[in-house]
């Protein structure tokens, strides 16, 4: 398995993962758009629009960008999984959603917290733990580009219950737990936040 950044890998083997998942809000259709588009806004968007947005801000194919908006996986050479990772302020609908902010009191516009919002794995490659290893990558590429904080909103799993991967676009907890984040807050009974904050991590080495 590889993991590269977005703009290290060419735009063919993202549309691949993308192309292939389910066709649900957050992984084929949506193109990692749903945090990105405020509002009403996003009634407005189009297939198209969210694919040309997409390929903005991964930046794909440019080694040399300053910035792209996440993670590529390869297993065996093959384009396998993505996962979204940036300032948590490059996603405007974050402001609005309780979730992140629920009993917290932390200023919205802080760019020193990044954010973790969309996993998408391509069917042949489920079950083998994609999603940790893609979990584990966004803390390394989070902190050597200055994020003070790294943060996600998993959902809770249950036994028993099943979650389809549509739901499970934002993760699971125990993705998270498995790298290292510890739950800050439990705002709704299906959902948590989850954080890593790389200035206590310095400090307690």
């Amino acid at each position: 398995m590889r993991i590269v950044p977005a703009n290290e890998a060419s735009w063919e083997d993202l549309s691949a993962v993308f192309g292939t998942a389910d066709a649900r809000r957050c992984q084929c259709q949506c193109q990692c758009q749903w945090f990105k588009v405020a509002g009403w806004l996003w009634h407005n968007s189009t297939q198209e629009g969210r694919t040309a947005s997409l390929r903005s801000q991964t930046a794909c194919g440019v080694p040399d960008a300053k910035a792209t908006s996440g993670l590529v996986a390869y297993v065996d050479g093959d384009p396998a999984g993505w996962v979204a990772v940036e300032p948590r302020v490059a996603y405007p609908k974050l402001r609005t959603s309780r979730v992140p902010w629920s009993g917290r009191d932390e200023d919205k516009d802080d760019d020193g917290v990044w954010a973790v919002t969309c996993f998408v794995v391509r069917r042949p490659y489920r079950g083998r733990g994609l999603s940790y290893a893609l979990a584990r990558a966004t803390v390394d590429f989070a902190r050597e580009r200055g994020a003070r904080a790294l943060e996600g909103y998993p959902m809770i799993t249950q036994p028993g219950k099943e979650i389809t991967w549509g739901e499970l676009f934002v993760g699971a907890r125990q993705v998270f737990e498995e790298a290292g984040f510890t739950e800050i807050s439990h705002p709704t009974p299906r959902r948590v936040v989850m954080r890593i904050d790389f200035d206590r991590e310095s400090a307690g080495r």
